[in-house]
């Protein structure tokens, strides 16, 4: 069979890093049933019933059955910019400070290649959200790791890059709450990040996925909530997460009106919007009664709380996150975070993902999803106690 040679565009994409962990985790699967999967980030609980009956009753709507605005439609913009004021108190001009996306994964990616020319220069947390590089690898571009370290919060020391750096890039990359160290934002971090985009001119993304969950009584802070936000960069929120949402697609982009033009300039030929019965169940979501967010977050923290306690209770030294559905464990001495990884899948059937997979600075760790119930992540825990590496550590 002949066999097309690929542009060089896919050559550059990124190694998807876990897929070698699904693998390993398929061939375990053939000789084992009791899996505990949490290495991965897909919500676990369903869409509340509200929200799908609205999208039930929107699907029989006939004007949903057309092309809908290329832009999405009017009303899940306005309500958006409601969202905004009830949540952030930020004021948001529906026409020109929000583009509509098909999850913000879309938008991620997209972003690059609206204001990336092959070898601008993007400044990316590391650890961070492996397809911030997919979109920089598509437009050609170049990345500038910014570690995030404990010391510092897993926040990145922005005024310790380099002038020269600043100086090239054109695109900053933030994350928080952060996935994937479960680390939350500062109004400092954010206000240092706006000071450094007005010096150096770098248009600031700030993915805001996991906007809603933050523990121990802290709301997340809004990049946008900060003075100066909106003129030079934008936030991606998305309702994958806030909503159990994921497998709906449905995202945004709001801030600066010059990159939201630019996204809805490419969108403009990659898409014909989304099915407008899921853009009034989204702008249903956003703006009924949020009482099933309150009730996601309260149990994501009851989970975190009972993985912490579980971890620690077999000696294994963790920190408890600050936000996100993610905690974010050291990997004991002797192993990588790949063979940790590995190791844990192997003897114990527990799934988390290798730190390396986030980038050079998450080594060191993994990443463990709150998305199962508290049963089987005490379970897992007690699993993972029983190993030789811990089982000389109880306390």
């Amino acid at each position: 069979m002949k066999t097309f040679e690929q542009a060089n565009m896919m050559k550059r994409l990124p190694e998807q890093f876990f897929a070698k962990l699904v693998e390993q985790v398929q061939e375990v699967k053939k000789d084992h049933d009791d899996i505990i999967n949490l290495g991965q980030g897909s919500p676990d609980l369903p869409t509340p019933e509200h929200i799908v009956e609205k999208l039930q009753e929107a699907a029989e709507n006939p004007l949903y059955h057309r092309y809908a605005p290329f832009s999405g439609y009017p009303f899940l913009k306005e309500a958006v910019s409601k969202y905004y004021e009830r949540e952030y108190g930020v004021s948001v001009d529906p026409k020109t400070e929000v583009a509509v996306l098909g999850g913000a994964k879309t938008g991620l990616v997209e972003v690059s290649q609206c204001f990336l020319n092959p070898g601008d220069m993007a400044l990316v947390p590391d650890p961070g959200y492996p397809d911030y590089w997919s979109g920089i690898a598509i437009a050609g571009g170049s990345m500038y790791g910014m570690p995030l370290k404990k010391e510092l919060g897993f926040h990145p020391d922005l005024r310790g890059i380099p002038a020269p750096v600043l100086y090239e890039a054109k695109l900053m990359f933030l994350n928080y709450p952060n996935n994937p160290t479960g680390a939350v934002a500062t109004e400092e971090l954010f206000a240092e990040a706006i000071e450094l985009a007005e010096e150096y001119d770098i248009c600031v993304v700030h993915d805001f996925a996991y906007s809603a969950i933050g523990f121990d009584g802290q709301k997340p802070l809004s990049f946008l909530q900060v003075e100066g936000a909106k003129n030079v960069g934008i936030e991606m929120i998305t309702l994958s997460k806030n909503y159990n949402m994921a497998g709906w697609r449905i995202g945004f982009a709001v801030g600066n009106p010059s990159v939201i033009k630019a996204i809805e300039t490419l969108q403009d030929h990659y898409f014909c919007s989304l099915f407008g019965g899921i853009q009034a169940a989204a702008a249903h979501a956003l703006l009924s009664d949020q009482s099933n967010v309150t009730t996601l977050v309260q149990t994501y923290e009851e989970r975190r709380n009972a993985l912490v306690k579980a971890a620690r209770a077999i000696g294994w030294d963790v920190e408890a996150p600050k936000g996100s559905f993610f905690a974010w464990f050291p990997v004991p001495s002797g192993f990588t975070s790949e063979e940790f990884a590995t190791y844990l899948l192997k003897k114990a059937r527990v799934v988390v993902a290798p730190g390396k997979g986030f980038g050079e600075h998450g080594e060191g760790y993994v990443r463990v999803a709150l998305l199962a119930d508290i049963a089987k992540l005490e379970e897992a825990m007690g699993r993972v106690g029983k190993l030789d590496v811990f089982s000389n550590k109880r306390g």
